[in-house]
């Protein structure tokens, strides 16, 4: 049985019955766009969130991709952090530094974390100023109808309020237009004090992944995926995805799927 979803359908989204069905055409998905990059600039900048994204990422680090990417050329960001230490249980660097970086013979120069050791206005300010750095030597591109970044691919996760990096539903942050990283310290999932891409730099990619899975998640896939009109609550973070020039494209098991129109069962 497979998902009638299961290819992409006109929404951008992918449905899968089984995690590691997902998990190999993320791994084929993420492989394609690197040598895509590579070849046209030279290298690849990819965006990471936390969660259960990184495992999700797990078939990147096994053969074929783990001989065939040319992992020299990635660079590695993140689009957001929790401001703690690098090797707390709560941080996303250690989560994909264990899950996945570790693993793969990617250039740790070419990583990117945030400044561990200031507060949460600081390392959002020292994050930008690097990004601002990597964009006027085109290890990441600009835009070209803003002067924000534009990363080859940002991968996303969705928490079961519909908040993706650490914007969340009703938060002022959505609003920021100016800065590239903002900060929170009222965080409503702890820990408080957390940095984030805003919507425009994440609405300034090439490509943008949201990767979600589980029936926890189910009714804000729905709110944000769906054309539910008047339904759909106004500050709704996934539902501001939406990439200028770029593509969407959504990864979801089958209980995240369970709630959006049209989705069936197929053999």
């Amino acid at each position: 049985m497979a998902l009638s979803g299961a290819k992409e359908d006109a929404r951008g989204v992918r449905i899968y019955e089984y995690l590691d069905e997902l998990s190999a055409d993320l791994a084929d998905y993420i492989s394609e766009l690197s040598e895509a990059s590579v070849k046209e600039r030279g290298v690849f900048a990819i965006a990471l969130s936390g969660g259960s994204l990184i495992s999700l990422m797990r078939k990147l680090c096994e053969a074929p991709y783990s001989k065939t990417v040319d992992w020299a050329k990635w660079y590695i960001f993140w689009v957001d952090e929790r401001v703690v230490a690098k090797n707390h249980v709560d941080s996303n660097y250690k989560l994909a530094k264990d899950g996945f970086l570790s693993k793969v013979p990617i250039v740790p120069s070419h990583v990117h974390s945030i400044n561990d050791t200031v507060s949460a206005e600081k390392a959002a300010e020292d994050y930008e100023f690097v990004i601002r750095q990597l964009v006027r030597t085109r290890v990441i591109s600009v835009s070209d109808i803003s002067d924000c970044p534009k990363f080859d691919l940002i991968l996303l996760g969705m928490g079961p309020d519909g908040h993706i990096a650490s914007l969340f539903p009703d938060h002022y942050i959505l609003d920021e237009k100016a800065e590239w990283v903002t900060f929170i310290t009222d965080s409503p999932k702890p820990p408080p004090e957390r940095i984030t891409f805003t919507l425009p730099v994440i609405n300034s990619a090439s490509n943008v992944a949201v990767v979600v899975t589980g029936s926890s998640k189910a009714e804000a896939a729905h709110l944000a995926i769906d054309d539910v009109g008047p339904d759909c609550p106004l500050s709704s973070p996934a539902k501001m995805i939406q990439p200028t020039k770029g593509k969407l494209v959504w990864y979801l098991d089958k209980a995240a799927a369970s709630k959006l129109e049209g989705t069936k069962y197929s053999e």
